[in-house]
This record gives C-alpha cells, sequence and structure tokens, in this order.
C-alpha cells in the first residue's frame, strides 16, 4: 500500500510544477545563505587562529560546500520542475528523477547534519581554547620573538573587547612569566630573589597586563600586587571586584562563538525543512507524472506517493537488494563440493622404466 497517496488532475500538476520550479529558485538563494553562513563563521573563528589549539573549521568548510551543493542541486531541479509541466519533456528527465531525488534526499539529510553539528561543536571549540589560550599567555612575553611577536597584541586586544582575563580569570597570570626578561633588571635583589624562588627560574608575580583592568573600576586600576591589600590606600583584595575583569577569556568567547553557532544552526534548521518540503513536492510530481504515462492520457488524473509500498516493505525490500548484492561477491569455500580440475580430463602416460 502506498504511503500518502494523494490524487492530481491535469491542472493540479501544472501548479505543483510551476511551483516546484519557483521553490527551486528559492532554495538557491538559501544555498548562498548557507555559503554566506559558512564563510562569515571561517572568517570569525580565523580572526583568533592564534588564540586555538585546534583546527575547528569543520563546520565552516562544510557549511560552505553544502551552501554550493544547494545552488547547483536546486538549479537543476528548478529546470527539471519547469519541464515537468508537459509530459512529452518530462520523458527527457524520466530516466534521471530517481537518481536526482535520491541525490537530494542525502544532501537534505547533510543539511540536518550541519543544523546538529553548529550545536554539539562547543566541546570541540573548548578544548581547542583551553589548550590556545595557554600555548598564548606563556608567549605573551616573546615581543621579540619572529612568529610570537603579535600575540601579546592579540590577548590584548582580546582581553579589552571582550572584558575578561587569563583563561579562566586573572589568578592565571600569578602562575606564568608574562614579562619579558628584556624589561628585567637582573642586577636587582627582588628580581633574583623572585626567580630562585621558582622552581623553574621564572619571574612570578601576582600581577596581570594593563589589558585585564576593568573599563567601569570607579578607581585607578591596580594591576601590581594585586594581593596585598597593605600596599595600595583603601583596597581589599577579597572585596575589590570591580578593580579587575572578573571573567576568564576562555569562557567569554566560548559564549561568543556559541551564541554564533546557535543562530547559525537555527537558521540551516529552518533551510532543511524547506529543503524537505521541496523534495516532498518533487517526488510527488515524479511519481504523479510517471502514472500519467502508464495510462498514456495526459488530462487523466493520475496518484502520486511518497513511496510505493509500506515503510516495512520498501525497507524489507532495499535489504534483499543489499542482500542479493553481497551474495555475488562471496566466495564459496565448502571443502565438500568438488571443483574441477584443470588435469581432469588429461590421460596420464606410462613412463617406462629401465629394467
Amino acid at each position: 500500500m502506498a504511503v500518502l497517496k494523494v490524487t492530481f488532475t491535469k491542472t493540479s500538476r501544472g501548479k505543483l510544477a510551476q511551483a516546484l520550479w519557483v521553490l527551486n529558485w528559492v532554495s538557491v538563494i538559501t544555498g548562498l545563505v548557507l555559503f554566506s553562513l559558512g564563510l562569515f563563521l571561517k572568517v570569525e573563528l580565523q580572526k583568533r587562529r592564534e588564540l586555538m589549539a585546534d583546527d575547528v573549521h569543520s563546520v565552516p568548510n562544510m557549511l560552505i560546500t553544502v551552501g554550493l551543493a544547494a545552488c547547483g542541486i536546486n538549479f537543476l531541479g528548478g529546470k527539471i520542475c519547469y519541464d515537468c509541466v508537459d509530459v512529452d519533456n518530462f520523458l527527457h528527465w524520466k530516466i534521471l528523477m530517481l537518481p536526482y531525488i535520491i541525490c537530494t534526499f542525502f544532501f537534505t539529510f547533510c543539511i540536518l547534519l550541519e543544523a546538529l553539528m553548529c550545536y554539539t561543536m562547543r566541546r570541540d571549540l573548548e578544548a581547542a581554547l583551553f589548550s590556545g589560550l595557554q600555548d598564548a599567555m606563556r608567549y605573551y612575553k616573546d615581543t621579540d620573538m619572529p612568529g610570537r611577536c603579535y600575540i601579546k597584541h592579540s590577548i590584548d586586544l582580546l582581553q579589552i573587547q571582550f572584558q575578561c582575563c587569563g583563561n579562566d580569570g586573572f589568578r592565571d597570570w600569578f602562575h606564568i612569566q608574562w614579562v619579558s626578561n628584556r624589561y628585567l633588571d637582573m642586577t636587582s635583589s627582588e628580581v633574583m630573589n623572585r626567580q630562585r624562588s621558582n622552581v623553574e627560574g621564572k619571574y612570578l608575580l601576582d600581577g596581570v597586563p594593563f589589558s585585564c583592568c576593568n573599563l567601569v573600576s570607579p578607581r585607578p586600576c591596580i594591576q601590581h600586587q594585586i594581593t596585598n591589600s597593605s600596599a595600595h590606600y583603601n583596597y581589599d583584595y577579597q572585596t575589590e571586584e570591580l578593580n579587575l575583569n572578573q571573567k576568564g577569556c576562555r569562557h567569554a568567547l566560548l559564549d561568543y562563538y556559541t551564541h554564533i553557532m546557535q543562530s547559525i544552526g537555527f537558521i540551516v534548521l529552518i533551510i532543511w525543512l524547506f529543503e524537505l518540503a521541496v523534495l516532498t513536492g518533487v517526488r510527488y510530481l515524479q511519481t504523479s507524472m510517471e502514472n500519467v504515462l502508464k495510462f498514456g492520457n495526459p488530462d487523466s488524473e493520475s496518484e502520486g506517493w511518497l513511496l510505493e509500498n509500506s515503510i516495512v516493505e520498501t525497507a524489507r525490500y532495499n535489504f534483499n537488494i543489499i542482500k542479493s548484492l553481497g551474495k555475488c561477491y562471496q566466495v564459496d569455500d565448502d571443502p565438500n563440493i568438488d571443483v574441477p580440475s584443470s588435469r581432469a580430463n588429461v590421460p596420464t602416460q606410462q613412463i617406462p622404466v629401465a629394467s
């Protein structure tokens, strides 16, 4: 029994073909939207590539690929639907209709997969930001080293723009040397004592870069001797929360990219529903036009459906096809079967033995 069977007249078939022609051209525009979203996300990730340890460009690359594929597939679909208004023109596309629908089905599934990837990218992005920011903070002082001289500018700009500090918080700066040895007086006893007190010989201090200062702080920023309340007038380290940015840059960037990914995922999900509706209409058009050819009367009514048989019967039929294809390549290793030998019919020749 056919699934979701609908009866079409000649007029309704023509209107369906015209509507699908318009919808396929709209789908070309949605393909451009997917391409633009992927390009936008790729640029946003590329802006802070030095702050990410791993490559997280799989989602934007897939968006760009799916967007370009959508433009080509829907352009072809628009041409097919435009010709299917007439039965004679449908004959030119009859053989290609089923492969086209199968390819479009898998393409539509890729759009759904892309929407799900937009919502599941957060974990990979968090891991990449954690390691990337950790390495970038360690290279913050290397302003004279080629290939790392831009790290300081990138981190300062990040902390000012997103009003964040460190990886998880401003205390992360206490555990790394972010002041270059070039700006340290190595003859100073204070510097030497700080280096000797550390196992790795680093110059550690309870201070942060200037970019960690909170822009809305009512007092001048205190970025050195942060944990020493007696070093500053009217200052309490435990309660002074407006002095520095409290939020870590990893959480700030993660929230920023998560908002972008959720917005893109919602748009892609809407596009998937639209493409699914177009695919359903094309399937109805194909089956109804094929039934017209069976009757031979282009003015007669015809039935269209999504599946010619029930879902269970269709699944069983496809499984049997796959099973039969597997048997074609199966090698029979049964030892009880006699294998004809090339020497079976060759008469044996007796060799005379010398006495």
